[in-house]
């Protein structure tokens, strides 16, 4: 064994895993299509594709134990390369039944309504007929594999609307789920590894553009729903979990990503046990850490068309609010939109302040 541990993928969530793990001592390599990736910047890194057993099994072969940076690696491709390393699906976490059900949104949607977790009623959109029968308008039409941030997302208020879409659904692999009217978007953190469950505080969202802008504090408990969520799709692994807070209270349970997610960056510095820490701990099958920190709210930095040096920007904007913390992730494209890095500090308007202050520096 030459690695603790392998990151399957290169981006910043493998980044922010590996320089966790090397707090606790570890030796860290990642696997990403990609060269001068965020997590080869902070490690070692071989060059492969994600879909690639034979790939996979080139990293598992030297490691100890594996996770993975998102959902996306074809469970199968995982599987296959778990066969060709000798490589025990106990050393990995995710395990693949789970990645396979977390992939496909429809199961996932199936294996909520299964476990009694609420969760927006979802169907196969195989025809326009049977939705409208079953969801009726408004709808949410989403691709079953893929998407994220909003793609592969579309709204279906009316029969027309629907079948402007069909080029997209006709050929199959897309789901019709109810329009849920809600106050606000929540998360939480769930760590899981059998019967011990640690949770970290939920915390509300919110969106520009379909993308995460604002990460803050918030006096709803989702947890009890967010584990039930967890549970309902693994047995193991770090889970982000997303839910709708309706008028009357009520919390449904929208998705669920099995590792490190935007909204669990304020947990870097919130003075307790990263989301980061709780993964690395997962992998490796070490006791999980009790998540108590104090309040942090996170701003995304996100690219602009007129992006100048970072480095400056953020020199700058510490020295308007110096008790701010910026995290940047080494992209080497600041394309418009793309998440470049995030800044935490104790209260929304700090946090949003700081962003500012960021993006004036930032502009050429």
């Amino acid at each position: 064994m030459v690695y603790d541990l392998a990151l399957l993928g290169g981006g910043q969530l493998a980044r922010m895993t590996i320089m966790a793990a090397q707090r606790m001592g570890l030796r860290c390599v990642s696997l990403d299509p990609g060269v001068d990736t965020p997590a080869s910047q902070v490690g070692s890194a071989f060059v492969g594709r994600l879909d690639d057993p034979e790939a996979i099994a080139g990293v598992l072969r030297l490691s100890g134990a594996a996770t993975l940076e998102n959902e996306f690696i074809p469970a199968d491709a995982l599987a296959e390369g778990c066969r060709l390393a000798g490589f025990s699906p106990e050393r990995l976490v995710p395990g693949t039944d789970c990645l396979a059900t977390i992939q496909d949104k429809l199961r996932q949607r199936e294996a909520y309504a299964a476990a009694g977790v609420a969760t927006p009623r979802a169907v196969a959109l195989d025809s326009v007929e049977s939705v409208e029968s079953e969801i009726g308008y408004p709808m949410v039409i989403k691709a079953r594999f893929g998407g994220y941030d909003g793609k592969g997302t579309r709204w279906a208020r009316t029969r027309e609307e629907l079948e402007s879409h069909r080029p997209l659904w006709e050929n199959g692999g897309w789901l019709a789920e109810e329009f849920v009217p809600f106050r606000r978007e929540l998360a939480v953190m769930v760590a899981l590894d059998g019967e011990a469950v640690q949770t970290f505080p939920t915390m509300e969202t919110r969106q520009e553009n379909h993308v995460c802008d604002l990460v803050l504090p918030c006096d709803t408990d989702a947890q009890t729903v967010a584990i039930g969520a967890a549970r309902a799709v693994g047995s193991r692994g770090l889970f982000g979990v997303e839910l709708f807070e309706r008028e009357d209270g009520a919390i449904l349970v929208n998705e669920i990503a099995p590792r490190p997610h935007n909204t669990g960056h304020y947990t870097l510095d919130w003075g307790g046990p990263s989301q980061f820490d709780q993964h690395v701990r997962l992998a490796l099958s070490l006791p999980l850490l009790e998540p108590v920190g104090g309040e942090q709210s996170m701003a995304n930095l996100l690219g602009q068309a007129d992006a100048g040096s970072p480095t400056e920007a953020i020199y700058a904007a510490l020295a308007e609010f110096p008790e701010a913390r910026f995290h940047w992730y080494g992209k080497k494209e600041a394309k418009p939109g793309r998440k470049m890095g995030h800044v935490n500090a104790r209260t929304p308007e700090e946090a949003l302040a700081a962003r500012a202050a960021f993006y004036r520096a930032w502009a050429v």
